[in-house]
């Protein structure tokens, strides 16, 4: 039996045995994680981010990573893509041991992270952006100059060896024709060397324009991956000419082109549509065919069971553990990362009795440019309803709400605000003794038993005596038309109107005040000393730090200081505590965890059963279709749509969120006319 085993290994060639150990190498390799992260740890200050992190990553797998916001998922990512450094660990590629100090570092190990805030320069192209930062070779001028002269001194040597020849010559003939050749070689010597310094402008501008030169040059290698992978992208497209689609695709392509096997994707569908989604999905796949190793940062968790083959959970910095996507369920994943048994149930119940509260007719926006960004819309937020508005980021969601707010100048068009006061009793909140004197005599007002109220002849302090002891009532509601109105215009009014922005720190809050301070802005005006009253604020903020789980050393901690969730979730709890009856939110789960996203539709329903108009900006169609009782769509600033929340699809919104006005003839009417479709459920303008 030996002879015969002997005999076989001694048939087999040296070029056979060669392929049999790269093929046994190509085997341990294959076996060998990608990326392994041991004992990993990272602390800013007292505030421990990662703490002994364990997590593997392999080869021809899509690795989705879960956790709720402060988790640490994102620090994590940041250590393996070189943007942070961990203070503790090690971490393999391929099984051996690298220290990743910088992006730089993470490219040479052929890792790549698209972020979920692009880092795209507007004015570039498409191939621009992709080619931006790789390695041209420098062209030295002085180096130039001197191979020209050092020419020049070889030709000029050239021709007086042939004067010298010339001079030699026994024949004059000979001599001159010499001489001439001479001359000739001199001359050119000369015009050479002087054509090639006049070119040397040139060069410098070689230098300002080689960048330009290198994309045309580079147009080739890019197609390539366009073409394995199957993306969809014009090269020749500016960047600030892109959806938000086309954006992330030529920062997935930006990272293939420099060699990128392991690439990281943060919030990859954060602001994409259904069609646009499967997309994407589909190039992951054929990326994930191709060997390539990724890693998805999401909190949806749909996408994480159709997307993934293993799912690892974050809590708190700690690493919870790694199961199968395939082996697991939406109530698993939840448990893990919240480390306690949650309802992801949304629990919408009809609309009671839903009156107009906020009207908008013909509402026209421009923005600093003078580009429509609201193009002549018109809809009716009722109150005890959520009307939801979908779009993909940038149609008009933003300068929308702003523009009812008072904090975007509109061009035309109405903002019609239908105050609920029937019945309900007059106060010196918003109102002076000559406002109510004026509303009388316009007869706004009635007595308890119903009569008119006259004032005329009554003295200032009978007047507020009737104020104070509630017996002066309006008649009906108050329509105030916003239109032109600002904030603080909008407030003294009377109207409870509150906004959730997207941009959170910028305008929602102040950076470097304290969460109590933040809740002062809201009342400081209603002091009547000259000393502010910290009581009542620092027990709301204290309310929501308990009710909404805010995550904050104390309440006088600057909300910069704090995570994007938790600065979310300050925000939210402020502008709901103030009892409004129009409550329009922007992404108000924006980068919240699925147990704080919950916890504010929780918020919002409870807004609805107060009878408050609830306006909600949001970026998951799941979501919308499940919390919404309407859905109004925005593409280019226009409505492309109004649908039922219970009965439309999925698809159908998808497809009004790509479709502008106009481009088909049977789904527009003119003067923007609503058109019920009772097949689909779908109003189309």
């Amino acid at each position: 039996m030996e002879n015969e085993i002997t005999k076989e290994v001694s048939e087999v060639s040296p070029e056979e045995e060669k392929t049999t150990e790269v093929e046994q190498v190509e085997e341990v390799k294959d076996d060998t994680p990608v990326i392994e992260l041991r004992g990993i740890s990272k602390h800013f200050g007292e505030v421990r981010a990662n703490n002994n992190i364990n997590l593997t990553l392999k080869k021809g797998e899509i690795l989705a990573i879960l956790g709720e916001n402060g988790s640490g998922k994102t620090t994590l990512m940041n250590m393996i893509s070189g943007i942070y450094y961990p203070d503790e660990g090690q971490i393999f590629i391929n099984g051996k041991e690298v220290q990743i100090r910088s992006p730089q570092d993470a490219f040479e190990n052929h890792i790549g992270m698209i972020h979920q805030h692009f880092k795209l320069v507007d004015v570039f192209t498409a191939a621009d952006n992709i080619i931006l930062g790789d390695k041209i070779l420098k062209v030295d001028n002085r180096k130039v100059l001197n191979s020209y002269f050092s020419d020049y001194r070889g030709s000029i040597s050239s021709a007086k060896e042939v004067r010298d020849a010339a001079l030699n010559a026994e024949n004059p003939e000979a001599r001159s024709r010499i001489y001439a050749k001479y001359l000739m070689k001199r001359q050119r010597a000369y015009l050479k060397v002087a054509i090639k310094t006049a070119v040397m402008p040139l060069l410098r501008f070689w230098e300002r324009n080689k960048f330009n030169y290198l994309a045309r040059g580079r147009i080739e290698a890019i197609q390539h991956y366009i073409k394995k992978f199957g993306f969809d992208i014009d090269l020749s497209k500016k960047i600030y000419d892109m959806s938000v689609s086309e954006k992330q695709t030529v920062e997935i392509i930006k990272v293939l082109y420099r060699g990128a096997n392991i690439l990281i994707l943060d919030e990859p569908t954060a602001v994409l549509t259904p069609q646009e989604i499967r997309k994407l999905f589909d190039v992951l796949r054929k990326m994930k065919e191709d060997d390539k190793a990724i890693i998805i940062i999401t909190h949806k968790l749909n996408e994480v069971m159709e997307i993934s083959d293993r799912v690892s959970v974050l809590r708190k910095g700690e690493y919870i553990g790694t199961v199968n996507t395939a082996e697991t369920n939406y109530k698993e994943l939840t448990e893990m990362m919240v480390g306690k048994k949650v309802d992801l149930n949304i629990d919408r119940k009809d609309p009671v009795d839903p009156k107009p509260r906020l009207v908008i007719n013909n509402l026209t926006i421009q923005n600093n440019e003078g580009r429509k960004v609201i193009d002549d819309i018109s809809f009716t937020a009722n109150g005890g309803e959520i009307l939801g508005i979908a779009g993909i980021a940038g149609n008009g969601q933003k300068e929308l709400l702003e523009g009812i707010a008072g904090l975007q100048r509109v061009e035309s068009g109405e903002i019609i605000f239908h105050n609920p006061k029937e019945n309900k009793p007059v106060t010196f909140f918003h109102n002076d003794i000559k406002q109510i004197k004026e509303k009388a005599e316009k007869g706004m007002f009635h007595y308890p038993d119903g009569t008119p109220v006259v004032l005329k002849g009554k003295s200032n302090g009978e007047i507020k005596k009737l104020v104070n002891n509630e017996q002066i009532l309006y008649y009906e509601n108050e329509i105030i038309n916003l239109r032109d109105k600002k904030p603080r215009e909008i407030q003294e009014l009377g109207i409870k109107l509150s906004f959730v922005p997207e941009d959170r720190l910028n305008m929602g809050l102040v950076g470097n005040m304290s969460i109590v301070d933040n809740m002062l802005l809201r009342s400081y005006r209603k002091g009547k000393t000259a000393f502010l009253n910290r009581k009542r604020p620092k027990n709301l903020a204290d309310n929501i730090i308990e009710e909404l789980e805010v995550v904050t050393p104390s309440d006088q901690t600057p909300v910069r200081r704090l995570s994007g969730g938790n600065v979310q979730k300050v925000l939210v709890g402020r502008e709901i505590s103030s009892s409004p009856k129009v409550l329009m939110a922007a992404y108000p789960v924006r980068g919240l965890d699925i147990n704080s996203s919950y916890l504010i539709y929780n918020l919002l329903n409870k807004q609805k059963e107060k009878n408050v108009a609830v306006i909600f900006v949001g970026e998951d169609l799941d979501v919308l279709l499940e919390l919404c009782d309407r859905i109004l769509v925005l593409c280019g600033g226009k409505i492309t749509g109004i649908v039922d929340g219970k009965t439309a699809k999925k698809d159908e919104v998808g497809l009004l969120m790509t479709k502008h006005v106009g481009e088909e003839n049977d789904s527009t009417q003119e003067n923007n006319e609503v058109e019920e479709v009772e097949d689909n459920g779908i109003k189309q303008n």
